[in-house]
């Protein structure tokens, strides 16, 4: 695949479009080009993650969502959750035009029509039609791309957005008054960033230049390892005590502060040692601060 272009991060490359359980386990990976659709490629994880779970609830940022994407959300049965960082710039599209003098402290936030359900009842057996793309017969990436502004006149595709608007409108409603939905989110969120600060963690070296069934693969390894270490540590009943509620939600396999990508280089600072294998602070710091005549 080649490089392109991205707008969203500067510079030259391809994207990896990841999905992670909320456990911090990869479930499925994806490469993608800097241009295609990540509601597509969103679309294509929950759909073809090959595992046996049933994804229930999707969580995403403001560029894994769209009103296309919360309607085909909405018809394969699952639930998008983003973490939309303008929401107080989002817009609620009412059921009835005659609502809107019902709810005058509302009309800030108003869109300025409201759904048009005559054309979602006439495009439903194509939206259906389309929506056939769980069973495997089409890409999302191929479908996603015929709905987009270059078609806006397209019937199907007016209609996939007035339904979105419609699952969208509820979204808002449901976030702000309910916070542990928003820490729902912010939770499954951050598994990803976690996930994303363990992918920087292992490309330390040359810029990150690393093949990417490499990077799984060490991922794997990684939450294998802590996972043992974990369980090792926690089957001391001392440490078990210590535990609290909020230790136990926060473990995670993905931790990598213990590890050195580097190696361990011992110092000769060249005095006698007790133990030649063992190399203590002092002895370090001598090394380190020894001056060397110049020429």
């Amino acid at each position: 695949m080649r490089t392109d272009h991205s707008v969203r991060y500067g510079g030259r490359g391809v994207m990896i479009d990841w999905h992670v359980e909320r456990k911090a386990t990869c479930i499925h990976s994806l490469l993608k080009t800097c241009t295609s659709s990540e509601v597509a490629a969103m679309i294509e994880g929950v759909l073809r993650h090959c595992r046996d779970m049933s994804v229930q609830r999707q969580y995403v940022d403001s560029h894994g969502q769209s009103e296309v994407g919360f309607a085909f959300s909405h018809l394969f049965g699952f639930r998008l959750l983003p973490r939309l960082k303008d929401i107080a710039g989002q817009r609620l599209s009412l059921p009835d035009a005659a609502m809107g003098a019902q709810l005058p402290n509302l009309a800030p936030v108003l869109a300025q029509r409201a759904i048009r359900w005559e054309l979602i009842s006439q495009q439903d057996e194509q939206m259906v039609k389309y929506a056939a793309l769980r069973l495997g017969l089409a890409e999302p990436e191929s479908v996603l791309r015929r709905f987009s502004q270059a078609n806006a006149q397209h019937p199907t595709y007016a209609a996939f957005k007035e339904l979105g608007r419609a699952i969208k409108s509820i979204f808002p409603c449901e976030y702000l008054p309910d916070e542990g939905l928003r820490r729902e989110i912010h939770e499954g969120l951050n598994v990803v960033e976690t996930w994303n600060s363990t992918n920087s963690f292992i490309f330390y070296g040359k810029a990150g230049e690393i093949s990417v069934l490499s990077l799984h693969l060490l991922q794997n390894c990684l939450a294998d390892v802590n996972t043992l270490m974990l369980q090792t540590v926690l089957s001391d009943e001392r440490w078990r005590k210590k535990m609290t509620a909020e230790d136990w939600r926060a473990l995670n396999p993905l931790i990598y502060h213990h590890v050195n990508p580097y190696a361990v280089f011992r110092l000769e600072a060249g005095v006698d040692r007790h133990d030649p294998t063992e190399t203590d602070a002092s002895e370090v710091q001598s090394a380190g601060t020894r001056q060397i005549p110049a020429g």
